[in-house]
């Protein structure tokens, strides 16, 4: 009965050493997910401004024409919902038409380097 206690024992501390580690691994998978899709969108919103000579004006329009297969759920708020900014003005001030030109998660969380994901 008391090896059983004991080995249960360190049982227990190496789930407890190794529980951090798992957890630590999980967010950096959602990372590494969440700057794929960004890329995949923004090489979409690439591709429809090279074809239509225009950014989309939402992401639903890169789906449309597909683009996209469809749009991807953020992995940390799984919410298939973005924040999209609008295109810059031309270096000659010319307004660029569309609405989206840059995807941006809407998490409020860090990432583990230390800029919000918000940001990426």
């Amino acid at each position: 009965m008391i090896e059983l206690l004991i080995v249960m024992t360190i049982i227990g501390i190496l789930a407890s050493i190794a529980a951090p580690s798992v957890q630590r691994h999980v967010i950096r998978a959602r990372e590494t997910v969440l700057l794929e899709d960004l890329y995949q969108m923004r090489n979409s919103i690439d591709a429809f401004y090279a074809d239509k000579g225009r950014y989309p004006e939402s992401l639903d329009e890169l789906v449309e024409n597909k683009y996209l297969r469809g749009i991807p759920r953020d992995p940390f708020t799984r919410e298939a919902e973005w924040d999209c900014l609008p295109p810059e003005p031309s270096i000659e001030g010319d307004l660029v038409e569309g609405g989206c030109y840059d995807p941006h998660s809407t998490s409020d969380m860090v990432g583990l380097n230390g800029i919000p994901y918000r940001e990426w």
